[in-house]
């Protein structure tokens, strides 16, 4: 389908409603291709890292470098796997892999915002990776409003390090949105889910068939 991007990634955080985005999508249309997660496209090294405690190597044992390079490097192999004149979905895209590795950072190294954020861009600037459309989906602008909502839906609690970690993911989801990071960002407050897909597929501008949700 002409228009179309080679890829398109939907981005959040936990329990935002990205796979149900995903999932809407690639039932609109049969050239998109749900290409998942960038650890199901370089398995190996996650699952030596899981095969102990993985919370403890991610938050404890891991470097900024080493945690930053194995995201990029399923990343650069997830978008290898997409089909010629196919669009492929991403579960979260460079941007909020970006995000994710610079909350870890703040959390784990002590950086502000800020420190964290240039250091994980110096260390994924000089890798190549593809060009992506990419889509925000935050449960409210309000970034503690935000965590207080995906923290609900998760109906259990979220302990030791973790809360800490998702507080300052939504505040840097919500700073990555104000610098235009991402090409659309839906407020999904007060919104269904057929009303932010909605906003998805107009925002974008996708030449999609219509689709009764």
């Amino acid at each position: 389908m002409a228009g179309m991007p080679e890829f398109i990634s939907v981005n959040g955080p936990d329990n935002a409603g990205k796979t149900t985005q995903l999932k809407q999508l690639a039932a609109r249309w049969d050239g998109f291709q749900m290409l998942g997660a960038v650890h199901e496209h370089d398995p190996e090294p996650w699952e030596r890292v899981a095969s102990d405690d993985y919370a403890s190597w991610w938050f404890e044992k891991s470097t900024t470098v080493e945690l930053t390079a194995m995201l990029v490097k399923g990343h650069v192999r997830r978008a290898a796997a997409r089909r010629p004149e196919h669009t492929g979905l991403l579960d979260r895209g460079l941007p909020m892999l970006t995000a994710v590795a610079a909350a870890t950072s703040v959390v784990k190294d002590g950086l502000s915002t800020d420190e964290a954020l240039r250091t994980i861009r110096e260390i994924t600037a000089p890798l190549p990776t593809p060009a992506e459309t990419s889509v925000l989906l935050l449960p409210s602008l309000d970034p503690h409003r935000s965590y207080a909502i995906t923290s609900d839906r998760e109906n259990r609690p979220w302990t030791g390090i973790y809360p800490a970690y998702q507080r300052h993911l939504h505040a840097i989801l919500r700073r990555q949105a104000e610098e235009g990071v991402y090409d659309l960002v839906v407020d999904c407050e007060h919104h269904d889910l057929a009303e932010v897909h909605r906003r998805i597929t107009t925002g974008l501008g996708l030449p999609l068939p219509s689709h009764d949700l």
